[in-house]
C-alpha cells in the first residue's frame, strides 16, 4: 500500500515532501547510525513515486550529512561524528603517521546556570555543562566546554564515564534520540586566562585558537553549545579553491 506523504506541504514538489517525511523519519529514530535504509524502489513503492524522484530526496539528505549513498551498497545513515570535524582546525599526525582522533577525558559534568550568551544559543536557562580534555600523545590538544539543554538530555551528567566515548554525537543519538544534522564554527584567536593554560599546559597569556560551535538538529533547535580551545601552535586551515 502506497504511504501518504504530508498533505500539508503539497505545495512542495514531491521530492521535497519526501526528503521531509525521510528527514522525520530518521528524527524519530526509525534507523540506526551506519544502517541501511530500504531501496531506492521499495522507497518509490511505498510512497507512489518514480524511483528518479526517490533518488533526488536521498541525495539531498545526502547532500545536507544525514546519509551517505554507498555504490552497490544502498543508503546508510551516516554516523553523527560532527564533533570530530573539529580536529580539521589541528594538526592531529605524529612524525607522518595516520591521522586519529585524539584521546577524550571527561573532567566534570553539571548542571549549570550559564551564562546569556550560551542561554540565547540553546533557549533556556537549564543546561549541563561538560568539561572535556582532549590528547595527542598524552600532551593536551584541545580544552572543551560543552552545554547541553537538561530536557533534551536528562541524565546525561549521571553515565558512567567509561560509557562516553571519545565522540559526543553517537551518544547523543544512540541514549537521547538526539541527531546532530550540522554545525556550525566560528573560529578566532586570543589568549589563555589561568584555567585554560593549566588545562593546556600553557603559560598564562599564551596564544590560543579559539572555536565556537553551535550543533543543530534536524528541526534547526540548537542542540549544543560548546567552545574549544587550542593550542595555537597546532592550528592549521587549508582551503582549496578551484
Amino acid at each position: 500500500m502506497a504511504q501518504a506523504l504530508n498533505v500539508s506541504d503539497n505545495r512542495l514538489p514531491a521530492y521535497l515532501r519526501l526528503r521531509d517525511d525521510i528527514a522525520r523519519r530518521i528524527a524519530a529514530g526509525e534507523w540506526k547510525p551506519d544502517e541501511a535504509l530500504p531501496s531506492d524502489n521499495r522507497l518509490a513503492a511505498e510512497h507512489a513515486l518514480s524511483v528518479g524522484t526517490v533518488r533526488k530526496a536521498l541525495q539531498q539528505l545526502a547532500d545536507e550529512g544525514l546519509l551517505e549513498r554507498r555504490q552497490g551498497a544502498g543508503t546508510f545513515l551516516r554516523k553523527p561524528a560532527f564533533d570530530a570535524t573539529l580536529f580539521r582546525f589541528f594538526q592531529v599526525r605524529e612524525h607522518g603517521s595516520e591521522q586519529s582522533i585524539p584521546t577524550s577525558r571527561l573532567i566534570s559534568r553539571a548542571q549549570v546556570t550559564p551564562t546569556e550568551h550560551v542561554a540565547a544559543a540553546l533557549g533556556t536557562t537549564e543546561v549541563i555543562r561538560i568539561e572535556r580534555l582532549r590528547c595527542l600523545s598524552e600532551q593536551p590538544l584541545l580544552f572543551e566546554e560543552i552545554y547541553i539543554p537538561q530536557s533534551r538530555f536528562p541524565g546525561f551528567a549521571t553515565i558512567p564515564a567509561d560509557e562516553i566515548g571519545p565522540l559526543l554525537y553517537p551518544v547523543y543519538f544512540e541514549r537521547f534520540g538526539v541527531f546532530v544534522a550540522r554545525a556550525e564554527d566560528e573560529v578566532s584567536f586570543g589568549t589563555a586566562d589561568h584555567a585554560v593554560a593549566q588545562r593546556l599546559g600553557l603559560d598564562e597569556g599564551a596564544a590560543v585558537a579559539t572555536i565556537e560551535r553551535t550543533a543543530f538538529a534536524m528541526t534547526g533547535e540548537a542542540v549544543e553549545w560548546r567552545v574549544a580551545y587550542g593550542r595555537a601552535d597546532r592550528f592549521r586551515y587549508r582551503s582549496r579553491i578551484g
